[in-house]
């Protein structure tokens, strides 16, 4: 069994992000390309956003600290610490609203 704290991949995400050209940063934490689950925290920088992309399937965002915003089509959803974000099976885009760290968690 391994044990992480998302609470220091989160700051450590953040910092590196504050460090890169894009505003994000993200470290797979669990699962990747050869498993069915896969677990990412990704931090974006305020005014960052990931632009709109397909949805990969069923996923989840398990927002760890800031604030976000997700958007699909002509609905969106704010998200805050503790909030988790059920992703819609359609094309969206998440921004941040201030800096932002979240857990995605995609099942292939």
């Amino acid at each position: 069994m391994d044990k992480l704290s998302l609470t220091a991949l989160a700051r450590q995400q953040l910092k590196l992000a504050a460090t890169s050209n894009s505003g994000r940063s993200s470290q797979t934490v669990f699962g990747g390309h050869t498993k069915h689950l896969r677990q990412t925290v990704v931090a974006l920088l305020a005014g960052r956003e990931l632009a709109e992309h397909d949805s990969p399937g069923e996923a989840t965002l398990q927002v760890l600290s800031g604030q976000l915003s997700l958007v699909a089509g002509e609905k969106s959803w704010k998200g805050s610490a503790g909030d988790l974000l059920i992703l819609p099976p359609q094309r969206h885009s998440v921004s941040a609203v201030e800096d932002v760290a979240f857990l995605l968690t995609v099942s292939m």
